[in-house]
C-alpha cells in the first residue's frame, strides 16, 4: 500500500517517481518535499537523492538559496566578499495538504517556513502524460505567493556576487554515470555554451535515458538555464539571474516546466518532437 504521505504517479499502469512530502532531514539540508525516484518507462532510475557531492540536492523539487536571506537549498549561504559560508539561515518547505491526488498527478500545498515565520504559501501542481511507448512527460507547476505584510525579494549566489551561479527555483538532479551526460539545446551543444542562457528547451542525456527540459510558459522560457554537467549532472530554471526578483505581499511568482523522461539517446530532431508533444506548441 502506498503511504499517504508519499504518492506514487504512474504512467499507463507503471509507475515512474514517488513523492515524498515529509523527509526526515536536518535543518542544514532545508527539509522540503521532493520527487524521488523518477524513473524511465522501462525503469531507469534518472534522479539522484543527497548525493556525497551535494548532501542537498534532492530528485526532483523546488529550491531557492535565498528568499529574504533565508536558505532553502540547503548547505553553505554565498555571502559576498566572503564567499560559500555556514549559517544559521536554513528554511523548510512544510507539506500542508493534497487538494487533488490522481494516480497521473497530484495538487499539493506548501508552507515556505524560516525562523519561525511563515514567508511563502506555495501551490504546487505535478502530473505525467504518455508521450510513447518510451516516452512520458512530467509537468510541473509551481505558484509562491508572499504571505507576509512587507515585501520579499528572491536572489541567488549570482545576485550576491558569485558569477554564474544563478541557481534556485525548479531543480532536477539526475543519475550520475561514470561519464558525463551530454547536453544541447536546438542550436548549441555543451554546458559551457547552455549554462547561463535562454532556450525553449535544454537536454541531457545519458548512457541509457534522456531529459529534455522546457518551459512552458512564456515568463518561464525568460529565465535562464542552470546546467551542470562535468561536476555533477543537473539542469534548472533561474529565478533570480542579474538581480533579485522581488515578490510584494500577496503576489504570486508562478513558473511551469515539462520534462520529457525517455528512454535512450535521443537525437536533437526527436528531442524537439516530443517537446512539441509534450507542451502542445
Amino acid at each position: 500500500m502506498t503511504p499517504p504521505d508519499a504518492p506514487v504517479l504512474r504512467v499507463a499502469g507503471r509507475p515512474v517517481a514517488r513523492c515524498v512530502t515529509r523527509p526526515e532531514l536536518t535543518d542544514r539540508l532545508s527539509p522540503r518535499p521532493y520527487l524521488h525516484p523518477v524513473t524511465t518507462l522501462a525503469g531507469t532510475a534518472v534522479t539522484e537523492l543527497g548525493p556525497a557531492d551535494h548532501p542537498h540536492h534532492l530528485g526532483v523539487g523546488v529550491a531557492v538559496p535565498d528568499v529574504e536571506g533565508h536558505n532553502f537549498w540547503g548547505g553553505r549561504t554565498y555571502v559576498r566578499d566572503q564567499g560559500p559560508t555556514e549559517l544559521d539561515n536554513h528554511g523548510a518547505q512544510r507539506h500542508t495538504a493534497f487538494p487533488l491526488r490522481d494516480p497521473d498527478g497530484f495538487e499539493e500545498e506548501l508552507r515556505w517556513v524560516a525562523s519561525g515565520a511563515e514567508l511563502l504559501r506555495e501551490r504546487r501542481t505535478v502530473s505525467t502524460t504518455e508521450l510513447t511507448t518510451a516516452a512520458w512527460a512530467l509537468d510541473f507547476t509551481f505558484a509562491l505567493t508572499n504571505v507576509t505584510h512587507g515585501p520579499l525579494s528572491i536572489g541567488s549566489p549570482a545576485t550576491n556576487g558569485r558569477p554564474g551561479a544563478a541557481y534556485g527555483g525548479f531543480f532536477w538532479r539526475a543519475r550520475k554515470e561514470a561519464a558525463a551526460p551530454e547536453v544541447f539545446t536546438v542550436d548549441r551543444e555543451g554546458e559551457d555554451a547552455i549554462h547561463g542562457s535562454r532556450a525553449d528547451w535544454v537536454a541531457l542525456t545519458g548512457s541509457t535515458w534522456t531529459l529534455v527540459f522546457a518551459g512552458a510558459t512564456e515568463v518561464t522560457r525568460r529565465d535562464p538555464w542552470f546546467v551542470r554537467a562535468a561536476e555533477y549532472p543537473g539542469v534548472g530554471s533561474s529565478l533570480a539571474s542579474e538581480a533579485r526578483l522581488p515578490v510584494p505581499p500577496g503576489e504570486t511568482v508562478v513558473r511551469r516546466i515539462v520534462t520529457v523522461v525517455a528512454d535512450g539517446r535521443l537525437p536533437r530532431p526527436e528531442a524537439a518532437a516530443l517537446v512539441r508533444k509534450a507542451v502542445g506548441r
